[in-house]
């Protein structure tokens, strides 16, 4: 009897595991589309009279430390 819930104990962890792996990639998929998203807003600011080159500078640098922490897979979907 232990070993099957020894064996139903690992399984779970395992899964949960999984499920939050899961989760943290889905969590940086949408953060890499909000930033995508700001820097095209800051551009687009920029050429039209509004923003700064700062801006979007900032809104750049943001966006490759985020490809540097996470990969660059949300670019892709």
């Amino acid at each position: 009897m232990t070993g099957f819930l020894d064996r139903a104990k690992e399984q779970a962890q395992r899964g949960l595991a999984q499920g939050k792996q899961k989760v943290d990639e889905v969590q940086a998929h949408r953060a890499g589309s909000e930033l995508v998203r700001k820097l095209g807003a800051a551009y687009y600011a920029e050429r039209s009279g509004s923003g700064t080159p700062e801006a979007t500078r900032d809104a750049l640098g943001a966006l490759e430390a985020h490809i540097n922490a996470h990969g660059d897979a949300f670019l892709h979907s």
